[in-house]
């Protein structure tokens, strides 16, 4: 990705011709005839992300007519990296260097590939940008690449040990410092659910910290969910639900990418990641449906499905990330299917317990087109989750707002007053659209750093 913007404009870089969807018509009819019958041959229709190469003499190619609308945002060039015949290009014509840098991200994002696996069938078209400052722009598509990475790699490369050793990589790249908790080192430091969710896994459940930055400045605290594959326990999953449980770490990913971000841009933080990373397995010691766990904040909880995991091993580094009342607290977490089925796979829900906090992500996604809705905190439906002989019960008892109650069950371990905001997350792409192939996805996590950066930077 880094190797796809260019701070300069080599010999025999292709112009591209931006032309908003509404000047078209106009635009075409300005055109020499030649160019008219090529766009009329190639039946060329001008929907926003469309673009078509414009011969010049001899046949030589001379442009490519690019279409754009006020929506695309980063997006505008999104799909031409992987699209476009290898080479370099650059605008046609000079834009602000906000822009611009808005368009290298774009540009940047799209030629993402995955080849861990399955070598890259071509090298991305590279864009030239000359005097805009790049480094940003590649640090932030660099965090997502990161985000994207680690939930398309396969469970048996991305158990909790390499979940760990990519936590280990980052600390020692941007200075940070890291600590684990691993197998019944939870249970000797009172983390009692993270170890009864990942016990009857042969790869050891951890919970996973990472702390960088100034002790004088504001304390921001990341958890992300960290379970790096849902069989769904004895409670099993069908295989439709289990084939993409790989991607059930995504919380986990987004705020060890998030984190990269952070410290890559020095925002002035003190920042901590906590990372409860396990695998829900099926064995003989594996925690049962009935089973009653009594958590590190000190609430019994009944297990009434052990599929709803998730937010079992979140509640323990919930809890241990309010102890130090940071000013601000983040999760991000794959963590209901009912909000995918409320807002569909490609709009993270949101859920915040403080109005300006909520006010300025929803501002911040916005304004980087990385969308976020906000769904509420009711407190009524918390009696859904009410246990006959534990404080609570890890499961609602009926079919309706999943995605809430999940919410809710977080935010009893979450004290009063306490800001935090919850991102329930699909982290998968999956249709493929320009800068965002099919499979993992970085979602909110643009939203939250411009959020960060405008309240810290």
């Amino acid at each position: 990705m880094r190797d796809c913007l260019l701070p300069h404009c080599p010999p025999d870089t292709v112009p591209l011709r931006l032309v908003h969807q509404s000047d078209y018509a106009a635009w075409r009819e300005a055109q020499p005839a030649h160019l008219q019958s090529w766009l009329a041959a190639n039946r060329f229709v001008a929907t926003p992300g469309a673009f078509c190469p414009l011969p010049g003499a001899g046949g030589v190619l001379e442009a490519v007519l690019v279409i754009h609308d006020d929506e695309a945002g980063p997006w505008t060039l999104a799909g031409l990296p992987q699209a476009l015949p290898e080479g370099d290009y650059r605008l046609a014509e000079p834009v602000a260097a906000e822009r611009a840098a808005v368009y290298a991200l774009g540009w940047a994002l799209g030629a993402y590939q995955y080849t861990r696996y399955k070598a890259a069938k071509r090298a991305p078209a590279r864009l030239a940008l000359p005097g805009v400052e790049l480094a940003s722009v590649r640090r932030q598509a660099e965090a997502v690449a990161l985000v994207r990475d680690l939930i398309n790699t396969p469970a048996e490369d991305m158990m909790p040990e390499q979940l760990a050793a990519t936590a280990e990589a980052l600390a020692r790249e941007c200075g940070a410092q890291l600590r684990q908790w691993v197998g019944d080192q939870l249970l000797a430091d009172n983390f009692p659910t993270i170890h009864a969710v990942g016990r009857a896994s042969s790869h050891a459940p951890r919970l996973i910290e990472l702390r960088w930055g100034d002790e004088r400045h504001p304390r921001v605290t990341l958890v992300g969910k960290g379970v790096c594959f849902d069989s769904g326990g004895l409670d099993l999953k069908p295989a439709s639900g289990m084939r993409l449980m790989k991607k059930d770490m995504g919380g986990a990913a987004h705020a060890l990418g998030l984190a990269r971000l952070i410290m890559s841009e020095g925002l002035p933080l003190r920042l901590r990641v906590l990372v409860p990373a396990v695998e829900n397995a099926v064995s003989g010691n594996a925690f049962r449906p009935g089973d009653v766990i009594r958590t590190r904040q000190g609430l019994t909880v009944e297990i009434d499905n052990t599929d709803a995991e998730g937010r079992l091993i979140l509640c323990d580094a919930l809890s241990e990330a309010a102890a130090e009342q940071p000013e601000l607290l983040v999760d991000f977490a794959t963590l209901t299917g009912a909000a995918r089925v409320a807002l569909g796979p490609e709009l993270p829900a949101l859920f915040c317990n403080d109005e300006g906090v909520a006010a300025g992500l929803a501002a911040a996604a916005a304004e980087t087109q990385d969308p976020l809705w906000r769904l509420p905190l009711h407190a009524a439906y918390k009696e859904y989750l009410d246990s006959k002989i534990a404080d609570l019960a890890n499961s609602a008892s009926g079919p309706y707002a999943g995605a809430i109650t999940a919410a809710l069950f977080l935010q009893s371990f979450v004290p009063a007053g306490q800001p935090w905001a919850h991102l329930d997350i699909m982290a998968w792409n999956t249709r493929n659209r320009p800068g965002r192939p099919e499979g993992g996805e970085a979602m909110g996590l643009r939203a939250v750093y411009a959020y960060l950066r405008k309240r810290y930077g």
